[in-house]
């Protein structure tokens, strides 16, 4: 059973360190410590709290940290006017100043940690170009509303065509990401989710057709915040050069699913997209495509990689003409991908009866 989330400390300052372990020993709270932003960002957004020393808050601030609630600038002594002008675009709440700010620090530290997320969230990559992760995406998403799951679609490849073709959601109004974009991640949850175009119990959060060179990880974290407090289920389509609001979905994952064509080249290239998601999600299996020219069987293709083979697909040429007309992936049910998908669903939901 994993342990449940602990206030971050980010700082090098080993006095202010000092009395911040003080602090939350008060409190009776064990807390995690990063001594730079690098180390902090794995566990920035799941902490309960996050208190930043003024040493570090330029450096989290030029590392672009994801905007969250509850984060405190901290400082012992005067704080110097860059600190006032860093706190603000870093998105701290506070700025509490040592020694006065002493009993107020001890009742955040005692505060506990929020009540563990019930949602879960599957990320889906594309070994290479043309995998065809985004149509999975989509089925998993249409399987996930079908077994009653509240669902949250994340189209977060800027190169990848958009999900609302694929679900045939276009003239679909509704937020999108550069709308998102604009507000610089500073939303309310439960707006957000209202904002974003939906239908039924699957809501889309998807690209227009206008330039966007990629999500701001700003924005992206406040969509994992909004999603994990209103909605049961999360799949985020992603793009294979990982900028970093792909990471925050990477680490934010329960399971990552590498789609790979049954091709020899497919495979190589898949190797390499691995090495670069592997860092950021331990939970990876591998989805396989075919048809395979050469012959080659999903369970080779798995063993090549070392991962999990979490299914194959073969070809629909039906589907794939449906695609052309507007139709989403999985409509009516039935066929091999809506097959795979309901199964791959089942298994994520099934992950909260091991972590409950």
């Amino acid at each position: 059973m994993p342990l449940p989330p602990r206030p971050l400390l980010v700082t090098a300052d080993s006095d202010l360190l000092d009395d911040l372990l003080r602090l939350a020993a008060a409190a009776g709270s064990e807390v995690d410590v990063a001594a730079d932003p690098a180390a902090a960002r794995p566990r920035f957004l799941t902490a309960p709290v996050a208190l930043i020393g003024a040493d570090q808050a330029a450096a989290c601030l030029r590392a672009r940290l994801p905007h969250r609630p509850r984060v405190i600038v901290v400082a012992r002594g005067a704080p110097g006017d860059e600190i006032w002008s860093t706190a603000e675009p870093l998105g701290a709440d506070h700025v509490a100043v040592l020694p006065e700010a002493e009993p107020w620090l001890v009742e955040q530290f005692a505060g506990g940690p929020r009540p563990p997320a019930i949602s879960r969230t599957l990320a889906v990559i594309g070994g290479r170009g043309g995998a065809g992760a985004s149509i999975l995406a989509a089925g998993l998403a249409a399987m996930s509303v079908e077994a009653r799951h509240r669902t949250l679609l994340i189209d977060a490849d800027p190169l990848g065509g958009g999900l609302d073709l694929v679900l045939g959601w276009e003239r679909v109004g509704g937020l999108r990401w550069p709308g998102l974009a604009g507000a610089g991640g500073r939303v309310d949850p439960p707006a957000l989710l209202g904002a974003l175009p939906h239908r039924g119990d699957l809501v889309l959060l998807s690209f227009d057709r206008e330039e966007l060179a990629g999500v701001p990880a700003e924005a992206m974290a406040a969509t994992l915040d909004a999603a994990r407090r209103g909605r049961d289920v999360i799949v985020a389509d992603l793009p294979r050069q990982l900028d970093d609001a792909a990471v925050l979905a990477l680490q934010a994952a329960d399971r990552t699913l590498l789609v790979v064509p049954a091709e020899l080249r497919a495979t190589a290239s898949a190797a390499r997209t691995l090495a670069r998601v592997r860092p950021h999600c331990e939970e990876v299996a591998v989805v396989v495509r075919g048809p395979a020219p050469g012959r080659l069987r999903p369970r080779e293709i798995a063993q090549t990689l070392g991962l999990p083979l979490a299914g194959s697909l073969r070809p629909e040429p039906a589907m794939c003409q449906a695609l052309e007309r507007g139709t989403a992936p999985t409509t009516g049910g039935k066929g091999p991908l809506a097959d795979l998908c309901r199964r791959l669903i089942q298994e994520l939901v099934s992950l909260r009866s091991v972590v409950a």
